[in-house]
């Protein structure tokens, strides 16, 4: 889970692992697997940074 912006500030907690594209269109546009899209704050690279981030955390806990 990623903390993200959406473009009015307000901060939500995303399921990084249903993320199947971002793309910058000026703004940064997340789209999930279940078709939902959101468009956030966060430029593409720091929603790809977080998204790593989570993933190594969840992993250095499962050793």
């Amino acid at each position: 889970m990623i903390t993200l912006n959406n473009l009015r500030g307000g901060a939500f907690v995303l399921n990084c692992d249903l993320i199947e594209t971002i793309t910058e269109n000026p703004d940064t546009t997340i789209r999930l697997v279940n078709g939902q899209i959101y468009i956030v704050h966060e430029t593409m690279q720091e929603v790809v940074d977080k998204t790593i981030e989570y993933h190594r955390l969840v992993m250095s806990k499962n050793r």
